[in-house]
C-alpha cells in the first residue's frame, strides 16, 4: 500500500494508488464513432521523468520535493523499489511526494520492477554504485526483454553481475571505477544506466552514442546540482560527468507527457469537426518527432505558451481536425518518437496515400513485438500493411477504415491505446482484448478520453 508514511504499516490514506502484487486483471474495452473530440485536458505526467525525480532524489542528500508525479503502475514499482533501497517516500497528495535520499542498503526481498523497463534498466545502474546486493525481477513480459546492453557497461565499471542477459538477475555493487563507454544503440535507458553508476565511480565517466538519445537524466541531473557536459563528436554525440558529482535535493516539477498526449491528439485529428487542447506538454526536441511527422502529414497541430518546467521546455498544444497525407519517415527520427509509432501507423492508416517508416528494429523488444502487433492488428481493422525488414509500410484509406475487429494487444499498453483511437475513427466499432495494462503508463485514459467526447466503453 502507500500510505502517508510510504512503508508504514496500517491503512492506505484514502484515494491513494495501489501497488498492484500482479499485472491488472484484463478488460476488453471498445471504441466507436460517435461525435467530434472536443475539450481541454491536463495531460498524464511523464513517465520517464517520474521514474528519473525519484531515483535522482533517493540518491541525493536531503529531502527532494516533486509535483505532478504520474502515479501509474510503472512509476510505483519506482517508489517501492526506491524505498526498499532505503530511501523514504511520502505521499503528500495526488502527485506531490517527497523523497529523502542518501545510502543505499541491499533491499529485504527482490526488487521487483513488474513491467516497467525503464524502472528496472535505470536502478540497476543506480544499484551498481552503492555496496549493496539487490536482485531484480519482474512479470513475465519483462523477463523477456534484453538486459545485456545495460550489463555489459555496468560489469565493465566493476559491477558484479549473476545471471542475465535476461531478469532475474542479482548485481553487487559498490566500488566502481570510470568507463569511456561507446554504446552501439542511441538508447537512454543504456546511457542513463551508466550515468547513475557513474555518480559513485572513480574516474571520468562518459558515453559515446552513434546518435543523440532522450535527455531526461542529463537535464535533470543539472536539477540536483550535476552539470553533465554533452557534445556532438566524431563517433555522434558524447555525454560525461564532471568531477563533483554530489546529489543535492531539489524541487521539481513533472511536465505532460508527449507520448500519452499523442493518443487524443491524433483522436482530434482523425475525427471531423474536433479539436483537443492540451496544457504544459514536454516540448524537448528529443521527443517530439511524432509531432513533427504529423505536421508533415498535413496536421493542424498547434504549439503555444513554451516555458520551462522541471528543467525541460513545455508548451500547450492544440489538435484540430485534419486531411492527413502520407510521408516517409527515416531512421534518424525514430529515437524521438519510439513509443509513438503505433499511434503514428493509426494516423497513416487513416491517411491518404502511403506511409513508410524506417528504423523500427528496437519496437520488437518492446513490452510486445509491437512491429508484428502493429501489422497484425490493422489488417483486422481492414488496412493494408506490412514490414519489411525493420521498415513499416502501411497504405492510407483515405479515410476511416473499416474496423469492426477484436485486436490482440499482446498485453502493451500502447497496442491497446492506440487501437482504440482507430476505433474512434473507424466506420465499425474496434475492440482490444486488453486494456488493464494502460494502467502502466496513463491511468484514467478512458475516463480522460470519454470527457472529450469519446465513445469507449467496456466490451
Amino acid at each position: 500500500m502507500i500510505s502517508r508514511g510510504y512503508g508504514s504499516i496500517g491503512p492506505p490514506v484514502p484515494d491513494d494508488p495501489q501497488l498492484p502484487a500482479a499485472a491488472a486483471a484484463p478488460l476488453a474495452l471498445s471504441a466507436q464513432r460517435s461525435g467530434p473530440i472536443r475539450g481541454e485536458a491536463a495531460t498524464p505526467s511523464d513517465k520517464s521523468m517520474s521514474h528519473r525525480a525519484l531515483i535522482l532524489g533517493a540518491m541525493a542528500q536531503g529531502e527532494t520535493q516533486v509535483s505532478g508525479l504520474l502515479e501509474s503502475a510503472d512509476v510505483l514499482r519506482t517508489a517501492a523499489a526506491i524505498e526498499a533501497f532505503g530511501a523514504g517516500v511520502t505521499r503528500t497528495a495526488a502527485g506531490s511526494w517527497t523523497v529523502r535520499g542518501g545510502e543505499w542498503r541491499s533491499p529485504a526481498e527482490p526488487i521487483d520492477c513488474g513491467n516497467a523497463g525503464t524502472a528496472a534498466r535505470l536502478l540497476m545502474g543506480a544499484a551498481s554504485g552503492f555496496e549493496l546486493a539487490a536482485t531484480f525481477t519482474g512479470d513475465e513480459s519483462l523477463r523477456r526483454r534484453p538486459m545485456a546492453r545495460v550489463i555489459e557497461p555496468l560489469r565493465q565499471m566493476g559491477a558484479r553481475i549473476d545471471g542475465g542477459p535476461l531478469l532475474p538477475l542479482t548485481i553487487v555493487g559498490g566500488a566502481l571505477r570510470g568507463i569511456d563507454y561507446v554504446s552501439p544503440h542511441a538508447s537512454a535507458q543504456v546511457k542513463s544506466a551508466v550515468l547513475l553508476a557513474g555518480l559513485r565511480a572513480s574516474g571520468p565517466v562518459e558515453v559515446i552514442e552513434p546518435a543523440r538519445s532522450r535527455d531526461h537524466t542529463e537535464r535533470m541531473l543539472g536539477v540536483f546540482g550535476v552539470q553533465v557536459e554533452a557534445e556532438q563528436c566524431a563517433g555522434g554525440w558524447r555525454v560525461r560527468l564532471p568531477s563533483d558529482r554530489r546529489l543535492r535535493a531539489a524541487r521539481l516539477a513533472v511536465a505532460g507527457d508527449p507520448s500519452s498526449a499523442a493518443f487524443p491528439l491524433v483522436a482530434a485529428l482523425l475525427v471531423p469537426g474536433s479539436q483537443v487542447n492540451l496544457s504544459s506538454v514536454l516540448a524537448n526536441p528529443l521527443r517530439t518527432g511524432l509531432f513533427d511527422v504529423l505536421r508533415a502529414m498535413g496536421a493542424d497541430l498547434c504549439s503555444t505558451n513554451p516555458r520551462e518546467r522541471g528543467g525541460e521546455p513545455v508548451a500547450d498544444l492544440t489538435a484540430r481536425s485534419s486531411s492527413l497525407s502520407g510521408v516517409e519517415v527515416e531512421a534518424a527520427a525514430a529515437p524521438s518518437m519510439i513509443d509513438e509509432y503505433p499511434i503514428l501507423a493509426v494516423a497513416a492508416a487513416c491517411a491518404s496515400g502511403t506511409t513508410i517508416m524506417h528504423g523500427l528494429a528496437e519496437l520488437r523488444v518492446k513490452e510486445s513485438d509491437r512491429l508484428a502487433a502493429i501489422v497484425a492488428g490493422l489488417h483486422r481493422c481492414g488496412v493494408n500493411a506490412q514490414m519489411q525488414g525493420d521498415s513499416l509500410i502501411v497504405h492510407g484509406c483515405g479515410g476511416p477504415p473499416l474496423g469492426g475487429a477484436s485486436v490482440q494487444t499482446d498485453g502493451d499498453h500502447r497496442i491497446a491505446m492506440a487501437f482504440l483511437v482507430l476505433g474512434l475513427a473507424a466506420q465499425r466499432p474496434v475492440e482490444v482484448d486488453e486494456a488493464g495494462m494502460i494502467d502502466t503508463s496513463f491511468p484514467d485514459f478512458a475516463a480522460l478520453m470519454r470527457g472529450l467526447g469519446a465513445a469507449i466503453e467496456p466490451a
